[in-house]
């Protein structure tokens, strides 16, 4: 008798080593990061953390979109409920941080649930269109709802304990929760629920005929993003020490869609990789110019045209040439 496989099990999903090595290059670079802040001053240490942020919130999306593929317009909707639940929490209650760090999450949790009950029934454009419509519709009432939310102006200064309030203390808590959280969704993208979520990216129509619960996996794996995505909200109030509503408007959608196209949607730390292009260059390009969004235009127009898989699909398929073996693994 064979034990099926569980939802965490190892042997879910393809356990030999990818095109990059192992686990090794992984040890290393966690290394690497964690003894950063005794070499970098506070400004650098700040950009880290805000790349930290960004990456969570692009692999939380690749996760719907680019495993489940779910054309998610709003990503953005689950960060900024994330992040004002947790600014609320702490302007108004007494509770210290740590029990208000769940309140992100689940903030963002229970919006994907209901939003996700509506949009997991119609598909592709329709999707997307109905999660944008939903997510505008946040955007307005966190801008109009002056008394609760502050309207405009947002939520500022949030009070944060010592430890965090810190540019280290922030750059931890960043990179440690992002680095767990990376673990949890490998896992589940490795998992026998992640690949069934494969499934029905690829064909729906045949998943729903072997007798897969199309939508319910769909709505399990939209919740699952809203929360990672309302964690990384969190992490940016740590870090930033306010909210406002552009945390929640489509432009933010945006900007983490291109995160994906500039990293690969088709690997699954592309996303962070491309994160932290779009983070650097943001904030090197934007002291020499204020028309850096043209230079990331151009820089999206070339890899459209030649490199369509994003920089670490590109990677990943030229080291895979070299070593066929690494096909099946990816």
């Amino acid at each position: 008798m064979v034990r099926p496989a569980g939802l965490f099990s190892s042997n879910a999903g393809v356990t030999a080593p990818g095109p990059y090595g192992g686990a090794w290059p992984s040890v290393g670079a966690g290394a690497v990061l964690l003894f950063l802040p005794a070499v970098l001053p506070d400004y650098y240490l700040y950009l880290m953390a805000g790349i930290f942020v960004a990456a969570l919130l692009a692999v939380s999306l690749n996760f719907i979109l680019g495993y489940g593929g779910l054309l998610q317009l709003s990503q953005a909707t689950f960060y900024g409920a994330g992040g004002y639940a947790a600014a609320l929490v702490l302007t108004r209650t007494g509770l210290p941080f740590w029990v208000v760090l769940p309140a992100g999450p689940l903030t963002a949790g229970v919006l994907a649930l209901v939003t996700g009950w509506f949009c997991v029934r119609l598909r592709r454009l329709y999707f997307g269109m109905l999660t944008l419509a939903l997510g505008q519709l946040v955007w307005a009432l966190a801008g109009r709802w002056y008394a609760f939310t502050g309207g405009d102006n947002g939520i500022s200064p949030i009070p944060l304990p010592g430890f965090l309030s810190s540019p280290r203390g922030g750059y931890y808590l960043a990179l440690v929760v992002m680095l767990a959280s990376l673990a949890v969704l490998y896992r589940l993208v490795r998992s026998p629920f992640g690949l069934t979520l494969q499934a029905i990216r690829d064909n729906p129509v045949r998943a729903a005929g072997v007798g897969i619960d199309v939508q319910k996996h769909q709505l399990t794996a939209f919740v699952v993003s809203g929360l990672f995505a309302g964690l990384a909200g969190v992490l940016h109030v740590v870090v930033a020490g306010s909210v406002d509503p552009s945390l929640l408007d489509w432009t933010k959608s945006a900007e983490v869609l291109i995160m994906l196209l500039l990293g690969g949607m088709a690997t699954f730390i592309g996303p962070a990789v491309g994160a932290a292009i779009l983070v650097l260059l943001s904030m090197v390009l934007g002291v020499y110019t204020g028309y850096w969004l043209l230079v990331l235009g151009l820089i999206l127009v070339v890899l459209a045209l030649f490199l369509p898989q994003g920089i670490v699909g590109f990677l990943e398929e030229r080291l895979s040439e070299k070593n066929p073996a690494d096909r099946a693994v990816r």
